[in-house]
């Protein structure tokens, strides 16, 4: 497998932006050698739905402006639809232990939640940041928006928010078993 497909699964398994450096780390390769291969991805994508977003440090994959018109679209579609269950589960995890990092979310809810991430994302719901803990990593938590909405000034102010915090954190520290 060529330096290209390996950054390009790369970025479809990690979902979110990654930097050159970490690039390099992972598939032992320089700097450089993951910018030329970054620029070759460029050139192949560029008359197709998906794109190689750079910013200089960091890269990722977007869609094609050309595209605008479904994906906006498909986004109201999206937006017309209830959250389920899943959705819920995030935004409830995400309310109440926020900020928390993506790796904490799957594990408390055993499954990958990327797609639920970005739904939520999408629909204004949460935010993303650089994680305070420096893992090159991303920190969710509610938007000011969302606790407007539901009517709290923050987060403690939630329902049962005490009870719950410490549900989660009980979970959190039990020891797990595999295959339950």
């Amino acid at each position: 497998m060529n330096l290209e497909n390996k950054i390009e699964a790369i970025l479809l398994f990690k979902n979110e932006p990654v930097s050159f450096k970490e690039l390099g780390k992972i598939l032992s390769a320089t700097t450089s050698e993951v910018k030329i291969a970054t620029e070759n991805l460029q050139n192949f994508y560029r008359d197709r739905g998906l794109v190689i977003i750079n910013d200089g440090e960091n890269i990722s994959f977007g869609t094609s402006p050309d595209s605008a018109p479904l994906i906006e679209q498909i986004q109201k579609d999206e937006y017309s639809k209830d959250l389920g269950r899943a959705g819920l589960e995030t935004l409830s995890i995400i309310l109440y232990k926020g900020p928390i990092s993506r790796r904490e979310i799957d594990y408390i809810r055993g499954v990958n939640s990327g797609f639920i991430l970005r739904n939520l994302l999408i629909r204004g719901l949460i935010e993303r940041s650089e994680s305070e803990v420096g893992e090159r990593s991303y920190s969710y938590k509610a938007t000011m928006e969302l606790l407007r909405f539901l009517g709290v000034t923050k987060k403690e102010d939630l329902p049962e928010f005490a009870t719950a915090l410490q549900k989660i954190e009980e979970f959190e520290n039990s020891p797990q078993v595999d295959g339950e």
